[in-house]
């Protein structure tokens, strides 16, 4: 057995579940859930008829996928970043769609790291789970940054750069929203050509923000302002939050050639082309931004209606985009999720969950992460809930 499975640790909503398992929820109230980052916005109808018309799916039934992928998809997925990013990347050799960014992120590492002792693979902290899986199961060493904010890559000590080999990028971020300044970006591409090292951007929160007149910048955008091309560059995006469409496993990673080539050969033994008519699908949703425009002031409306009543209670900022809030507690925030559950039968995700102790602080340890994914109304109801309960503890 591999034995760097040992040092996973369990997943957060692992340790969520055990956390609440002995714990009975106050029966007066309904059952809410703001702890999972699971879209709930309706999907697409003409995806769902794209993806349900007969031809389609006899179609995709009846073939063995490529993995390369559909050229259909491939293109669809390279206009769309010219489009958004003003990115212009060949859609035969830059661009590869993958089964979700989850499964792509993880299997991104397994490719990229040499497997030396000595390997680095930075990541901020708090972080996606994924990463720090993906570099402990390919025998590196997690290097976390501080990122309660966007990630403070200056902190990193001198004498670690030139043993990493790829970085984690997490933008805008999850837990806090923040969308990275386009000068960290570039700062950190320079680093990149100077240490050769990989950056692989998650920007699968991309399409989710505030300001519809200033959305996030992206690694490939940043890359061709400061002139310094794509190379070692790899950025991963999907149809889940974009389009409401978490279930269709459909994503793509693109960039620089020669990484995504690699990349492809990996995927050949890994066994994990995309089915044809889930590329079919995906095509259409790439190609249409109607949807993701309404999508987004759905989830404006709810930040507008629920930051005030939480801010009553507690230190919250609004983030600038993604679909969470990420307060501050007034007690530890595993000890308020616990409370909260027992009292309101609201669940929330303790914020330690997802970071990790750095000089004996885990950056998340007075925080949790609540995900507005439910309805309007029922956000806005739990987020009463929460903020009365909040007021109990304040006044303690």
């Amino acid at each position: 057995m591999n034995p760097h499975i040992e040092q996973l640790q369990p997943y957060p909503f692992e340790r969520l579940n055990a956390l609440l398992a002995s714990l009975t929820p106050n029966a007066a109230h309904q059952r809410v859930a703001l702890s999972i980052g699971e879209p709930k916005h309706a999907a697409p109808d003409f995806v769902v008829a794209a993806l349900t018309a007969p031809s389609t799916i006899r179609q995709g039934l009846a073939t063995y996928p490529p993995t390369r992928g559909s050229e259909e998809l491939r293109t669809a997925v390279a206009a769309w970043l010219q489009r958004r990013f003003g990115a212009a990347l060949d859609p035969h050799t830059e661009v590869l769609p993958v089964n979700g960014t989850r499964e792509a992120l993880f299997s991104f590492g397994q490719a990229m790291l040499s497997g030396r002792s000595d390997a680095r693979v930075l990541m901020p902290n708090p972080f996606y789970q994924i990463y720090e899986g993906a570099a402990l199961l390919r025998g590196a060493t997690p290097c976390y940054v501080p990122a309660t904010g966007s990630p403070d890559f200056d902190s990193v000590p001198a004498e670690i750069w030139p043993h990493v080999e790829l970085v984690y990028l997490c933008n805008p971020g999850n837990p806090s929203g923040e969308v990275v300044p386009e000068h960290v970006l570039a700062d950190l591409l320079r680093r990149a050509h100077e240490h050769d090292f990989v950056i692989a951007a998650d920007e699968c929160y991309s399409e989710i923000y505030r300001d519809e007149a200033n959305p996030p910048i992206g690694l490939l955008q940043a890359a061709a302002n400061a002139n310094l091309g794509h190379a070692r560059c790899v950025v991963f995006n999907s149809l889940s939050k974009r389009s409401n469409l978490p279930g269709l496993r459909s994503g793509f990673a693109a960039g620089d050639a020669r990484l995504i080539d690699r990349y492809y050969h990996y995927r050949t033994y890994h066994g994990c082309a995309m089915p044809a008519h889930v590329a079919t699908a995906s095509a259409l949703a790439w190609n249409d931004e109607q949807h993701v425009v309404a999508n987004r002031a759905v989830y404006r409306a709810k930040f507008d209606a629920v930051h005030p009543v939480l801010a009553h209670s507690l230190d919250v900022d609004m983030p600038a985009a993604a679909f969470y809030l990420w307060p501050r507690t007034p007690v530890d925030g595993e000890v308020f999720a616990a409370r909260l559950y027992e009292a309101e039968h609201i669940v929330v995700l303790p914020g330690a969950y997802l970071g990790r102790a750095q000089d004996g602080v885990n950056p998340g340890a007075a925080r949790v992460r609540l995900a507005l994914v439910a309805p309007l109304e029922e956000c806005v109801a739990a987020a009463h809930r929460v903020a009365a309960f909040a007021a109990t503890l304040a006044g303690q």
